[in-house]
């Protein structure tokens, strides 16, 4: 295993200006990310110098097997932490041959609302919150969980430390570092309520960089995970019973929200999100309804209601910014398999160019 490291760890540029590009994209689920490497003549740090690339779709639900060429289009590049050196990850999307996005391809209409004038002047930051939780391979059972048992009840979790409250931090501070070293905007991680079950948070970002962030962030953890031996889950409610779910809350501001008078401009902008409750909620994650429950720090799914503190609400605005007249907000109803090209943009679309009657 010692030479299988020393050859994991070759330093390339000691030897040749060639550099290794993994092209990622997301799969025909919807949730499952792919990647395959490529080798370049030299380094490059502009996505539009980055030559297309193709795939079979058939492979991955996203194409008919007599048909199946997609086509990759890079769009973000970050430092690649497991080979490092001048070797990058490339976040993709896809598209037909002639150039049309495939229906799975959900960065293309983000894009298409983020470079809308309204939306880019207002200069929508994000900042979203990813749960998860880490599972045995072999069971598919939450790690520090007894094999077909239940570990004691929730409260001492959270943000816990301690062999029996705390599952995973060698996994998790690992995927901290490494996404701070790819240039993903990570600002933090903790423990959840429910043991072996962890967040980090992505962001402020703004826009669509949000999304193209937390794609990445999430397959860096996959591949952490899969060195690692343990199973990613995103499930909104891995474990049934009086256990948390996982959720993936979504903090938002605009340049008018962040400016004098802005609380004005949150409060009529979660107005809007409630008077389109059901089309956010239809787009915000797949089993969502058993984790919106109305227990659990979370509010009913079919029952739309903010407040200011309050952990159990659809929307809950800070303390701060109530008292500073202007901030953000969080919508807490995305589920932790949400893509994030859609809620981010359909926030915005919500708040920004959606006309109330």
């Amino acid at each position: 295993m010692s030479l299988l490291s020393n050859l994991l760890n070759l330093n390339l540029s000691d030897c040749t200006e060639k550099v290794i590009a993994e092209y990622i994209w997301v799969g025909g689920s919807g949730m499952d990310i792919r990647s395959k490497a490529r080798t370049l003549s030299g380094p490059v740090s502009d996505p539009s110098k980055l030559p297309k690339w193709n795939y079979d779709g058939s492979s991955t639900g996203q194409a008919p097997g007599e048909d199946s060429e997609v086509i990759l289009y890079p769009q973000a590049i970050f430092k690649d932490p497991f080979r490092r050196g001048d070797n990058i990850l490339v976040m993709c999307d896809c598209y037909t041959p002639a150039g049309g996005p495939i229906p799975t391809n959900k960065r293309y209409n983000a894009a298409k609302i983020f470079s809308h004038p309204d939306v880019a002047a207002e200069e929508p930051w994000y900042g979203i919150e990813q749960e998860y939780t880490l599972l045995q391979k072999d069971v598919k059972w939450p790690i520090g969980w007894p094999v077909g048992g239940y570990p004691g009840p929730q409260g001492p979790y959270y943000c816990g430390i301690g062999a029996e409250k705390s599952f995973g931090r060698d996994i998790v501070d690992s995927h901290y570092k490494a996404c701070l070293y790819a240039g993903i905007n990570i600002s933090g991680i903790n423990g959840e309520v429910m043991p072996g079950q962890w967040e980090f948070q992505v962001g402020p970002a703004v826009g669509i960089s949000a999304a193209d962030q937390l794609w990445v962030a999430r397959y860096i953890l996959e591949r952490i995970t899969e060195i690692a031996g343990v199973v990613l889950s995103f499930d909104p409610k891995p474990i049934q019973g009086d256990w948390n779910g996982a959720g993936a809350h979504t903090n938002y501001s605009t340049k008018t929200m962040r400016s004098d008078g802005g609380y004005e401009v949150i409060k009529k902008a979660i107005e809007k999100l409630g008077l389109r409750h059901k089309e956010h909620i239809a787009a915000y994650g797949e089993g969502n309804e058993r984790r919106l429950t109305g227990r659990h720090e979370t509010a009913d799914i079919n029952t739309f209601v903010w407040g200011v503190a309050n952990r159990g609400a659809s929307i809950r605005v800070g303390r701060d910014t109530e008292k500073n007249g202007k901030g953000y907000f969080e919508d807490r109803r995305p589920a932790s398999n949400m893509d994030p090209y859609v809620v981010t943009s359909m926030i915005a679309e919500t708040t920004i160019l959606w006309k109330s009657n």
